[in-house]
């Protein structure tokens, strides 16, 4: 594996959490949406008031992650540059005394400590977290962006406290339809406490018949630094990639694997009709959008 265009910006403190480190894989072209994200990383796109990356980062955060590690690929300059200093911009919001503006801006640069790395080929999720092999020698978490997930107590957060009462490594899981298990990789599991159970076995996106459960990994992550080498001893998968799943799959070997159905709302923005359904979701949801939400459905006759 060849690391390159390592760029570390450190910005905050440490973090007494058993978890400090979070890796965001957000080297892919966002091809579903084109073309807006040619120019713009998909990463990078509104729900609301802010980019669906900013949710992530707040859920690491907030879960008592200190260190936030993207794997990137061309393109990502845009990521990069909002979670750093915009000297001019913070300026003029001084100037203008638009304070509260001004400190919602430089509080982003201060979230966490930044690190980002280069993924030099598009070789799936196993090998974007391999990238960040030099950053992670201890457990770590793994954050999806094309899901935004809003609850009570941080999803992470739900997987690390698994992770630090049982060891081993923690996904999450959701229950889904049946018919859709060849959208996900889709575990064989055991109940073991509440709503944690024991994985035996995981398959990528395995038709409806050759599906073990319909329980499907959703995109949280608490991995052992175990996983690296099992990552680099599994064979190239499904779409010429290396599966993530592959690797968690020769894990369970080794080491016990827990799936947590988490509590919370999942709001799907990996694609263009499920980002838009969100982002009304979500405007529904904000007191300040719902009743404008609600104005628009009744002008064009959808509601009464």
């Amino acid at each position: 594996m060849r690391l390159f265009d390592i760029l570390l910006k450190y910005k905050g403190g440490m973090s007494m959490s058993g978890v400090r480190k979070c890796i965001f894989p957000v080297a892919g072209l966002g091809t579903r949406f084109l073309p807006v994200t040619k120019e713009i990383p998909k990463e990078m796109l509104p729900l609301i008031d802010r980019p669906i990356i900013h949710y992530g980062v707040d859920e690491a955060v907030a879960s008592g992650c200190s260190q936030i590690i993207f794997i990137t690929g061309r393109g990502k300059r845009a990521l990069e540059d909002y979670f750093d200093r915009s000297y001019e911009l913070e300026q003029l919001l001084k100037e203008r005394n638009k304070e509260d503006l001004y400190r919602l801006i430089t509080s982003i640069s201060t979230l966490a400590d930044f690190a980002y790395v280069r993924q030099p080929e598009p070789l799936g999720l196993g090998h974007a977290i391999l990238c960040a092999e030099p950053f992670c020698n201890e457990p770590f978490g793994v954050i999806l962006t094309d899901d935004v997930m809003i609850s009570d107590k941080p999803v992470l957060k739900q997987l690390i406290d698994v992770r630090e009462k049982f060891g081993g490594s923690v996904i999450a899981l959701e229950r889904v339809p049946h018919e859709e298990t060849e959208r996900y990789g889709i575990v064989d599991a055991t109940p073991y406490s509440d709503n944690v159970y024991r994985i035996n076995d995981l398959v990528e996106k395995p038709k409806k018949e050759k599906a073990p459960s319909d329980f499907a990994i959703m995109g949280r992550y608490v991995l052992s630094p175990s996983i690296f080498s099992h990552i680099r001893n599994i064979s190239m998968g499904e779409g010429g990639e290396y599966q993530l799943t592959d690797a968690l799959k020769s894990l369970a070997q080794e080491e016990p694997i827990w799936g947590v159905v988490y509590e919370g709302e999942r709001l799907d923005c990996g694609t263009k009709v499920s980002w838009f359904r969100s982002t009304i979701r979500r405007g529904l949801q904000d007191p300040e959008l719902k009743d404008v939400a609600l104005e628009i459905l009744r002008d064009e006759n959808i509601i009464k």
